[in-house]
């Protein structure tokens, strides 16, 4: 039997490796487990986008600082933006037209920052 799963097809051992779980889901009855599980993912992944975010601004805060002050106000309030539509939808959800506008706020937000950023690294007319 052993052998049986190792000879098998990658992609069709992770199938029925998910279909174990789905099943034993099921039949210990544990989607209340999973819902917790689910919860505590999407607060997790949040939290690692907001550290990556802090990490990446300690790095970089120095030179932000000699930014000129409509530059730096259109730079952290493109990532405050983004921060507050991220965790908007990590707490409620979206679907819809609101993911639409979630979308196109955290682009336009984005654009926002990559607009100052390129404002200061433009060496020239």
């Amino acid at each position: 039997m052993r052998r049986f799963f190792a000879d098998m097809n990658p992609t069709l051992r992770g199938f029925l490796a998910i279909a174990a779980v789905a099943l034993l889901v099921m039949v210990l009855n544990l989607y209340v487990a999973l819902a917790s599980l689910f919860v505590i993912a999407r607060i997790a992944f949040f939290l690692a986008i907001a550290f990556f975010l802090y990490l990446f601004w300690r790095d970089r805060k120095g030179m932000i600082e000699t930014w000129p002050g409509h530059a730096r106000l259109a730079f952290y309030g493109g990532a405050l933006v983004i921060l507050a539509a991220l965790a908007l939808y990590f707490t409620i959800g979206a679907s819809g037209l609101e993911a639409l506008a979630l979308l196109a706020s955290i682009g336009l937000a984005g654009f926002a920052m990559w607009r100052a950023w390129k404002s200061q690294h433009t060496y020239g007319y």
